[in-house]
């Protein structure tokens, strides 16, 4: 970004001419390193399509596309011309801002300097300027004007006290980027001041990025400190942009006419009062900015240009961007903006000149206004033009397709195709309280929907699901979006779909596949609530029992099924980690997830096998087929009947060899069912779900409970604790991360604990203190390097000297290939190693496991990754340790005699998959499986090895 500073200035420069000057900006800008020799003619090109004068004696000489690749580094060079120099048109030019920059990045500087541009004298003060320092403070120092406009106000807001309607006037400021997020807890410390007539006021300087004014009022009468609050002003001050609307606001309170903004009904008669941005009732239209460098000086002088030619007001704002709309006729106001390529721009105009003035504008900015343009539409048009997307082509009977296994079982029936219904609905809405209520009631109705649901669910994950999706119902953010949206005219449906809309795609843009699948539940809330509104009701399903197949199928959709007719679960979208898939293991329907959308394209009746342990799909299999499939679906539910009336036995193979099952767990409830599946231990504890299930860091004491509840319901059997993984992938709301272009090669794990030692050192005190005498086992994530097990062991070793545990390991999850590697180094200094071989699989394979065509292929019993296990197995052995695989390869039956064969010392499931683990080991000799993992060490592919595994 380019920032102006004393360094770059040149005070008392002379030029006879404008070409002179250019002469002289060329030679500065290569003695600074900038540019190259040649630069000098791309200036003078620049001059000839257009004068880069900007106003108030301020030029900005810089060069055209052409030359952008003579720039060797972005920057600046000021020059001062006390005496003048003759730009053109009549313009004198006091100073001249020569740009070096690759790209766009002159258009921050331009905006910063568009508030110098609106001081009247500022041309003559550059000339008069005797010193760099002070020539830079009369480009930085204008003062900024007051944010006020309808997005800064909240009318008729649900708060419970006057807390909550502060937080609501904080946040109303933070969207529109006056205040970073941390300006709410600063006015928590502020002094409010009554100003009668039940109207308060609290501001500060902490915090604020532009001033700005907030001001909301409650949506039923409220009382603070024994008077009445009727409203809350929030102001985030900043130099003295307030005090013409402090004036006008104390004249309003003088007359009492406080009531006017506690009575109004919406924005416009607020802003009205106190002379705020009103927001026009005039026709617009939008059009996308193509130009290459967005709107900078030249396209910017024309459009100017072109509105002085209309007699009306023209205003012009950058949709979605917070910032109210500027005048079209002004350079210094259109430059302010800083609208890149690709924003759409938003014109609004007078309706005496809209019929004439918005088709010529629109037009002007589609053609470039003046520079040579390549229309967004075009671009994104170009790559099906080159390179066309396949026909889709239904699946033909005999196919075999793959997907993601995400809930066991074999399941065979006609396929019942459902797709999702589009509604038909209005943009624009009949009334503000008509629109509000007709959203309300669909609300209220999807709630109790939920609620019926949540009664009739057996299973305890469906039960939460759904109250999840009643908190999403309830979001305070999202209704205040949407309420937004209605007070602009909007209809419920369309005010409702386009905010749930932009949260679940801000949701998919997430790199962890986790959290980016909660989009699903989103949407899934977001079509119940529109069929709502929209009257339509649900489709019936058929009476017998088939497969459905859906693209994307939502956790209501599957819950509602019927076990019983519902055979199994097909779907074109989604992985093994979405609510759908956790729903349907819980409700036992076999699902096969991811496989496509040409499943789509299957006629509806055509007979499906699914296979959602191997994540295949046969499509229309002949009969013997069919047949074998089905007598394997029985003998499956004989061996888990068996093998959960023998889950709480060892599991011993054949030949007399153990090896430990331990389960994943998130956080102490149920511990007495997870030992009733037959967990002889937890082997992974996902301490980040605690903190996640907070609205801030849980205190010291509220996590050494929630581990004891843990060590207490496991009776003496040992506890595995992954310390907190959070980062870039798995953000936490009360922990703000840098957002990063990789997160899953960024900050994360103990790469961001040891950044934040005094959160880490709060975990390992809590997890200390609950141990006690009892068997705990901490491991730290993301461990690529021998110097970050070293810092978190020392810190470890530092607390025992003050809190006492009698029976602790220490080790690290083995998740990058780097460590797996270090191995042999690292077996020598940990305790124990533990594989997830989720992420292990992800890193060694370079496969997004979210990745929407590629997670399939993500598979753990890759070789690689199996030789990558195999040297940590060895290198552990080496030294008497022991290992342990936490990631979802150890509850995969093909992988189960590998993993044994490798040697792996414990395998931690889920509590369900306890019983059939154990089951499988005693199946299995453990010299044959030996046998078996060395020859899977030399196939070429996943596949490859599970076939060796299914024909063994």
């Amino acid at each position: 970004m380019l920032e102006l500073t004393v360094e770059q200035i040149s005070m008392g420069q002379s030029a006879v001419d404008k070409s002179a000057a250019l002469q002289l900006m060329a030679e500065h800008l290569v003695s600074d390193g900038l540019v190259a020799d040649g630069y000098l003619a791309g200036l003078q090109a620049r001059e000839a399509q257009g004068s880069t004068f900007l106003g108030q004696g301020i030029a900005i000489p810089h060069g055209t596309p052409e030359t952008r690749d003579q720039v060797f580094t972005t920057g600046v060079r000021l020059l001062q011309f006390p005496e003048g120099v003759d730009w053109g048109d009549g313009h004198k030019v006091y100073l001249a801002i020569g740009i070096a920059a690759r790209s766009d990045e002159h258009l921050r500087l331009l905006q910063l300097l568009t508030r110098a541009l609106g001081e009247t004298d500022l041309a003559e003060a550059l000339r008069r300027a005797s010193s760099a320092e002070a020539l830079l403070k009369l480009l930085q120092g204008a003062p900024q004007e007051l944010a006020l406009d309808a997005q800064m106000i909240g009318l008729g807001v649900a708060a419970e006290d006057f807390d909550e309607l502060v937080w609501r006037a904080a946040r109303l400021l933070h969207r529109a980027d006056c205040v970073s997020a941390g300006f709410a807890g600063v006015l928590q410390q502020v002094e409010p001041l009554p100003l009668g007539e039940g109207l308060w006021w609290l501001h500060s300087q902490q915090a604020v990025r532009q001033p700005g004014l907030a001001f909301v009022t409650p949506q039923q009468p409220l009382r603070y400190r024994d008077q009445p609050l009727h409203g809350v002003f929030c102001l985030a001050s900043l130099g003295e942009a307030h005090q013409a609307l402090l004036e006008r606001l104390c004249t309003l309170l003088i007359e009492g006419r406080g009531q006017e903004l506690c009575r109004a009904t919406n924005s416009r008669a607020v802003l009205e009062v106190l002379g705020g941005e009103v927001p026009a009732d005039w026709p617009c239209a939008r059009i996308g900015l193509a130009n290459a460098h967005g709107l900078h000086a030249r396209p910017a002088k024309e459009l100017a240009q072109l509105a002085k030619a209309f007699d009306g007001e023209i205003r012009v704002r950058v949709v979605d961007s917070g910032q109210a709309a500027v005048s079209a006729k002004s350079l210094s106001k259109l430059l302010s903006l800083g609208a890149r390529r690709g924003q759409v721009l938003e014109i609004i105009a007078e309706p005496n000149v809209a019929a004439d003035a918005l088709p010529a504008l629109l037009a002007a900015i589609e053609a470039g206004l003046g520079e040579d343009v390549e229309a967004l539409a075009v671009v994104a048009e170009a790559a099906p033009e080159m390179l066309p997307e396949p026909e889709l082509q239904a699946p033909s009977p005999g196919a075999v397709i793959h997907g993601v296994a995400a809930a066991p079982g074999i399941a065979s029936g006609p396929a019942h195709i459902q797709v999702l219904r589009e509604f038909d609905y209005p943009l624009r809405g009949e009334s503000l309280p008509i629109e509000r209520q007709r959203l309300q009631q669909a609300l209220a109705a999807v709630n109790a929907e939920i609620g019926a649901l949540i009664q009739r669910s057996q299973a305890k994950a469906i039960g939460e699901i759904f109250i999840t999706h009643q908190e999403m119902l309830a979001d305070p953010e999202l209704s205040d979006e949407v309420d937004q949206r209605l007070r602009q005219g909007e209809s419920a449906p369309a005010a409702w779909m386009a905010v749930i809309d932009s949260a679940a795609r801000q949701q998919e843009a997430l790199h962890d596949a986790l959290l980016a699948e909660r989009a699903a539940d989103l949407r899934d809330i977001g079509r119940r609530v529109l069929a709502q509104l929209c009257g339509e009701a649900d489709i019936p399903a058929p009476e017998q029992p088939y497969v459905l197949v859906m693209e994307e199928v939502g956790p209501s959709d599957v819950a509602r099924l019927d076990p019983a007719r519902v055979a199994g679960i097909l779907t074109a979208r989604g992985g093994a980690t979405a609510h759908s898939a956790i729903v349907a293991r819980a409700l036992g329907i076999p699902a096969v997830v991811g496989a496509g959308d040409a499943v789509l394209l299957i006629a509806s009746g055509t007979a499906l096998l699914l296979d959602g342990q191997r994540g295949r799909l046969h499509v229309a299999p002949p009969a013997d087929e069919l047949q074998r499939a089905l007598a394997e679906r029985d003998r499956r539910e004989q061996r888990l009947q068996l093998a959960r009336a023998h889950r709480l036995e060892p599991a011993l193979t054949r030949d007399g060899h153990a090896i430990e099952v331990f389960a994943n767990i998130g956080d102490s409830k149920g511990m007495e069912a997870v030992v009733d599946h037959g967990a002889e231990g937890v082997g992974l504890l996902r301490t980040e779900l605690i903190f996640m299930a907070h609205q801030q860091a849980p205190d010291e004491a509220l996590q050494e409970a929630e581990y004891r509840r843990v060590l207490d319901g496991l009776g003496g059997r040992p506890l595995v604790v992954r310390t907190l993984d959070v980062g870039g992938d798995k953000p936490l709301p009360y922990w703000p991360i840098a957002k990063e272009e990789n997160p899953f090669l960024g900050v994360r794990g103990i790469r961001l604990t040891l950044q934040r030692p005094q959160v880490m050192e709060t975990q390992l005190r809590a997890l200390l203190r609950a141990a006690g005498d009892r068997p705990l086992r901490i491991m730290f994530p993301m461990v690529g390097q021998l110097e970050e097990w070293q810092q978190a062991r020392a810190m470890v070793e530092r607390l025992r000297e003050e809190i006492s545990v009698s029976d602790l390991q220490l080790g690290i999850m083995i998740e990058v290939p780097s460590a797996a590697l270090l191995a042999p180094v690292l077996a020598r200094e940990v305790d124990f190693f533990s594989i997830g071989t989720n992420d292990l699989t992800q890193y060694t394979l370079a496969i997004d496991r979210g990745h929407p065509s590629l997670s399939a292929q993500a598979d753990g019993l890759h070789p690689a990754v199996l030789q990558l296990i195999d040297m940590t197995v060895r290198a552990a052995h080496a030294h008497g340790k022991w290992v342990g695989v936490c990631g979802e390869l150890a509850a995969d039956p093909q992988a189960v005699a590998v993993l044994l064969g490798l040697g792996v010392d414990e395998l931690s499931v889920a509590a369900r998959s306890i019983a059939e683990v154990k089951a499988l080991v005693r199946e299995l000799n453990y010299e044959h499986a030996r046998q078996l993992a060395q020859q899977a060490l030399l196939q070429g592919s996943a596949s490859a090895v599970r076939a060796l595994v299914e024909n063994d």
